[in-house]
């Protein structure tokens, strides 16, 4: 009997095993259990298990892996399965408290658990399959490390070390699974023991949702998920920490001072600030100050767009840029050069810069700084405003902030109605001019709707994006791989059932993920899909046109025409369950619109296909190269 308790408690010997052995010696089950009792208290005595929320399991490597993932907060299992990893699996069926939620394809199933957690702001697990799975996920991990999401990548893995190195669905010779795509993750692990499974789990969420985050990579061996073991499970507090790093006095106050003695100044913005809620911070800083905002690059609206403090992207052209600027304030944003390679600095060499956040990696990358607060953004902000509020009368600011706010106001005043008038002269048009799908669409929507947006040429002027109520939410990515808008929006809806959620998406994007339109039926997830289809990769086609060669010259542009054949988005939704219509004509949209929210409210995913007209460089072409290889043959086979 001590040799089998020894067994046990080295973890040489399950719970079911230990019962079974001391059967074997002829000890009934009751005085077997009163003799496990014990043991298993010491245990959790000297794993601190008596603590609140901590708890032991036993069994496969797959039955901790699903036990943490739950004590870990975890809503959804986002995935497409595989034969490899049977054993997280077969413990997953029958489990209460997680639902999976299944994709056709592994860029899908990453793109969902990216949207879920960019609305949600909760860490998100997937699973995809060994290695071509892994491989194939790589555009859409590229976004999600882009923009810093904070999702767990499990994934099967069939050994090439074990045995063979040259086996089927195994990393090639001489390499290894976690390689493929290290560099989207901030790390990556192997795993091949049933034992380490739960705590790599937790390290995993750890690294996921530390600030700056990032997704991780766990891949697990067949023998991992399928072997025997026990572990401790602990609940997310215990590893997943937050914690709110507050910027020295000296340096807040230094930073104060240079915004009230600024002559004008400009605060640039990122998406630290919503991922710390700081936009309410940012918005009283700006008006308190009468300072200027313009976004950096960014995925989130962080600052409402419509206030007359607003002036959209940031540019070395925009008009109070070109005017001289003497400080920049970097909030929470990455720094310039990060789009594309710039002709000129993007910044003035003698203006000072300032910044706000937690990702040291993302500043000073390509210009200088004079001051960095690497500090929460929200409590930064706090005490960025008590600070100024300390330096000077309530007379003083007021008059300071009025004198700096009267010359913005001017300027976007005048911005938004030469926009505006711009927009009214294209209603009408035959197509569809891309204005008044924006202007149709932003009119139709709730006021807090989501709207997840893979439309790059979109026009979204009449949109007051922000976070305030009757503003609603837009969500993007900054690295632009196409895939990303049908399964984001899918993930959306999943983390706010309750928000209207509206994927206002490119035709060229839409054919990336149009497979999950499956998904959403198969769940019930009531997102209403826009179409913005105007038959062409018109992004690209804008470069090769800027370009000034051949192509603009002779209005050839290769590969960008997206006709002959027309593709039917209704009937490709219609085919997964999915059901759509078409709008051709301008007095079509807004039924149809108003149809797609009776049926998502009624619980039922909908698609508009809305045909537009093309605009900039090069719309009119509709040329692509003539092949027909039927033509060719020389017998018809």
């Amino acid at each position: 009997m001590r040799e089998l308790i020894h067994r046990y408690q080295e973890r040489g010997l399950s719970r079911r095993g230990f019962l079974k052995g001391l059967g074997a010696i002829g000890i009934s089950s009751g005085v077997a259990q009163a003799i496990l009792n014990p043991v298993e208290a010491s245990e959790r005595a000297g794993s601190g298990l008596d603590t609140p929320g901590a708890f032991r399991v036993e069994g496969t490597g797959g039955a901790l892996m699903v036990a943490q993932a739950k004590a870990a907060g975890v809503e959804y299992l986002f995935t497409n399965p595989g034969s490899y990893e049977v054993g997280l699996f077969d413990a997953f069926a029958d489990t209460p408290g997680m639902q999976l939620i299944m994709g056709l394809h592994e860029g899908i199933v990453v793109s969902m658990a990216d949207g879920y957690h960019r609305v949600s702001q909760q860490s998100a697990l997937v699973n995809v399959h060994v290695i071509a799975g892994t491989a194939q996920m790589a555009g859409q991990l590229y976004n999600a490390s882009c923009d810093g999401s904070a999702i767990v990548v499990t994934a099967g893995l069939n050994d090439n070390e074990a045995w063979s190195d040259d086996a089927e669905l195994a990393p090639r010779p001489g390499f290894d699974q976690k390689e493929v795509n290290r560099q989207f993750t901030k790390i990556s692990w192997e795993t091949r023991n049933p034992e380490s499974l739960a705590l790599m789990l937790r390290r995993a969420f750890k690294v996921a949702t530390a600030e700056p985050g990032g997704p991780v990579y766990l891949a697990t061996t067949g023998g991992a998920l399928e072997g025997e073991a026990k572990a401790d499970i602990l609940p997310g507090e215990r590893f997943m920490l937050r914690a709110r790093v507050r910027a020295d006095e000296k340096m807040i106050e230094r930073t104060a001072r240079l915004l009230i003695e600024a002559r004008r100044p400009l605060l640039v913005l990122g998406d630290e600030i919503w991922k710390s809620g700081a936009q309410q911070e940012i918005l009283l800083l700006s008006e308190l100050l009468g300072v200027a905002v313009a976004s950096g690059n960014q995925a989130f609206e962080n600052f409402p767009v419509h206030h007359p403090h607003y002036l959209g992207w940031y540019s070395p052209q925009l008009d109070y840029v070109e005017k001289g600027i003497d400080l920049i304030v970097c909030v929470g944003a990455r720094d310039f050069g990060d789009r594309h390679v710039p002709a000129s600095p993007e910044v003035p060499l003698d203006t000072r810069i300032v910044r706000i956040g937690i990702d040291t990696a993302s500043m000073s990358r390509n210009y200088p700084t004079d001051l960095a607060l690497v500090s929460d953004v929200k409590e930064t902000l706090e005490d960025l405003r008590s600070a100024v509020e300390s330096l000077l009368t309530r007379e003083k600011l007021a008059k300071l902030a009025a004198s700096r706010s009267e010359e913005v106001r001017a300027l976007t005043s005048a911005q938004r109605e030469t926009v505006d008038k711009s927009i009214r002269a294209n209603f009408g048009k035959h197509p569809i001019h891309p204005d008044e799908l924006g202007a149709v669409l932003a009119r139709n929507i709730d006021p807090d709707a989501i709207v997840v947006s893979e439309n790059l040429t979109g026009k979204y002027d009449r949109f007051p994006f922000g976070f305030r109520s009757g503003e609603p939410m837009l969500v993007a990515n900054t690295g632009y791989s196409l895939g990303w808008g049908i399964g984001a929006s899918t993930g959306a809806k999943l983390a706010a059932p309750d928000r209207q959620v509206v994927c206002s998406i490119g035709d060229g994007s839409l054919m990336y993920s149009a497979s999950g339109f499956w998904t959403q039926a198969r769940y019930s997830v009531p997102v209403l899909t826009v179409v913005w289809n105007n038959r062409n990769y018109q992004t690209v086609r804008h470069a090769y046109h800027d370009y000034q060669g051949r192509m603009a010259a002779s209005g050839h542009y290769v590969g960008m025409y997206l006709g002959d054949p027309d593709i039917d988005f209704a009937k490709l939704a219609e085919s997964q369950g999915v059901p759509g219509e078409k709008v051709e004509r301008a007095q079509e949209l807004e039924g149809a619109l108003r149809r797609g929210i009776d049926a998502t409210r009624a619980g039922t995913p909908y698609l508009v296909d809305v045909e537009i007209d093309r605009y900039g460089g090069g719309a009119e072409s509709a040329w692509h190269q003539k092949f027909s290889l039927a033509e060719l043959r020389k017998r018809k086979a």
